[in-house]
């Protein structure tokens, strides 16, 4: 095992993605990567950003930062 992350991303892609469809062409298999894709970091909320999708966890990173740099 390399790094957990990444082991544990690529299982669900397997799982979720590649296990799931049959991809005829590469266009085909590019439109459904990319939809996953955007699922998982869209929709989906994850454990380790405390049940935030990784869309809301860089929002509000981004502001945190920002406030807490107006507060110095």
């Amino acid at each position: 095992m390399q790094n957990g992350f990444v082991e544990s991303l690529n299982g669900r892609f397997r799982d979720e993605c590649l296990n799931e469809h049959m991809f005829r062409n590469l266009p085909t298999a590019r439109r459904l990567i990319e939809e996953w894709r955007m699922d998982y970091n869209a929709h989906r909320p994850h454990t380790s950003l405390g049940g935030l999708t990784p869309n809301e966890f860089a929002t509000r990173s981004r502001t945190d930062h920002i406030e807490n740099r107006v507060q110095l």
